[in-house]
């Protein structure tokens, strides 16, 4: 089965569980209705389906791969809530609609963003089943690694301090890691860390959505000049007008493709020994660059 209708299934799967559990969990008012805004239609689901596929190394049961799912996707859209906020990108669509600001005000999207983030680890606290609490712990503490100044949060600080500077290739990889990387590393290593697996597993989990995350970043970075606002929910063309420091602005559309299709086949060259059991991990690695090649 090719990996793009493998994702499109997950997607309605993991949809129809997140709108139930925010529906349970959320008042109707308007915060809440502000934080179902952003956290409903969410594109396609991309950091659910690597736990997905992590979860079924490990054997982690459905329930608890979807209330990971549904932590890291709520901590997305909070990231794309702020993400668009004028004092940020300044952006007034996300995902084909108007960005949260724009149809709520800047303030209620501000706490919008800010409770998403907070809610995601509310699910993990309360609502995993028949874990260690010293495995919940440690993924907790991982999230906040991967979502504050080491992670996400500093990464969005780089992207901004960066605008209209000369950078290395080096730099520019640094920042997607920490913007992208860390949040899709999170995504694959959790179930890895939930199962208790041994040191080289984890390690493997963690690299694996790092350089996942590093290939979906610049493969972004390029539909963003390239593709239409039909095509990617967002205005096009506004990395270039804002300065942005991307790998596409430093060497280019086809050495970017070419440092995604090697960072793609060392890592794999690297660690055969997983990509010969689950040869999907393959495909879904390559799911990125392939659109850019089209």
């Amino acid at each position: 089965m090719q990996i793009n209708t493998l994702i499109n299934q997950h997607k309605k799967k993991f949809d129809k569980f997140y709108i139930n559990i925010l529906n349970k969990k959320l008042d109707n008012s308007l915060l809440s209705k502000a934080m179902k805004y952003s956290s409903v239609d969410g594109g396609k689901r991309i950091r659910a389906f690597l736990v997905s596929q992590s979860s079924k190394i490990v054997n982690l049961s459905e329930k608890n791969t979807m209330i990971i799912s549904a932590a890291i996707e709520s901590i997305h859209s909070y990231s794309l809530i702020h993400d668009d906020l004028p004092s940020m990108d300044n952006d007034d669509f996300r995902r084909g609609k108007k960005s949260n600001h724009k149809k709520f005000g800047e303030a209620t999207a501000i706490l919008a963003g800010d409770a998403l983030h907070d809610f995601a680890f509310q699910l993990i606290s309360e609502n995993l089943k028949n874990i260690n609490p010293k495995q919940n712990l440690k993924l907790i503490s991982y999230l906040t690694k991967s979502t504050g100044h080491e992670g996400l949060a500093g990464g969005q600080s780089l992207d901004l301090l960066y605008e209209n500077k000369n950078l290395s290739k080096n730099k520019i990889v640094e920042m997607y890691n920490k913007k992208t990387g860390k949040l899709f590393e999170f995504s694959f290593a959790a179930p890895f860390i939930l199962k208790n697996e041994n040191t080289n597993k984890i390690k493997f989990g963690k690299n694996y959505g790092s350089v996942f995350g590093t290939i979906f970043q610049i493969t972004d970075d390029i539909l963003d000049e390239i593709d239409s606002f039909k095509e990617i929910g967002k205005t096009p063309g506004k990395d270039k007008k804002q300065g942005k420091r991307t790998l596409l602005s430093v060497i280019g559309k086809i050495k970017a493709i070419e440092f995604c299709d090697r960072l793609a086949g060392k890592f794999i060259k690297k660690n055969k020994i997983y990509f010969s059991k689950y040869p999907t991990l393959v495909d879904l690695l390559y799911y990125n660059i392939e659109k850019l090649k089209k």
